[in-house]
């Protein structure tokens, strides 16, 4: 069994719920009403995008698949006791979220400027890591993928995704 398998729901009445059953076969999950319904299951791929192309093991669904609860990551002050590569997934899905929102897509170039920029403002060393072109091409066509499965997917029915940290990165180095 992989360490984590990802099931998101899209509901009859719009809302959506994402449900996690790690290896052990306990489970987290979390339902997403009204708008939070249209946006986490696309943040939610993204992540998985970013995480999968990168080989990201201790972000968003490593964390998950080690026992992490997701209600765990919308406690206060929970980026300072984030792992590294947890809040450098969090700081890239949050672009790849703007960039969904304002159809404005940025090159590595830009990625890299604002990791640089949001570590600065927050007074935190940036880490070591650099998007390049073939990266942020590998994450843009796997969360391309994905979001036209969640589109194509009849209400009622979910998406399921496997995610194991053993699996080596798809593409480019860290």
């Amino acid at each position: 069994m992989p360490d984590l398998i990802v099931r998101i729901k899209k509901k009859t009445d719009g809302s959506a719920a994402l449900s996690c059953t790690r290896a052990d076969g306990s489970i987290t999950w979390q339902r997403q009403d009204g708008a939070q319904g249209r946006f986490f299951p696309l943040h939610d791929l993204t992540h998985f995008a970013v995480e999968s192309v990168l080989g990201f093991r201790r972000a968003f669904y490593g964390l998950l698949a080690e026992g992490w609860d997701i209600s765990r990551f919308e406690v206060k002050g929970m980026a300072e006791q984030m792992p590294e590569e947890a809040l450098l997934a969090e700081v890239i899905v949050a672009f790849f979220d703007v960039e969904r929102a304002t159809g404005e897509r940025g090159s590595a170039d830009d990625f890299n400027w604002k990791l640089d920029s949001f570590y600065d403002q927050h007074r935190t060393a940036a880490p070591a890591f650099r998007m390049t072109e073939d990266m942020l091409a590998s994450i843009r066509a796997r969360r391309a993928e994905l979001f036209a499965r969640w589109n194509e997917l009849p209400a009622g029915e979910a998406l399921e995704l496997t995610f194991d940290r053993a699996q080596p990165a798809a593409t480019g180095s860290r």
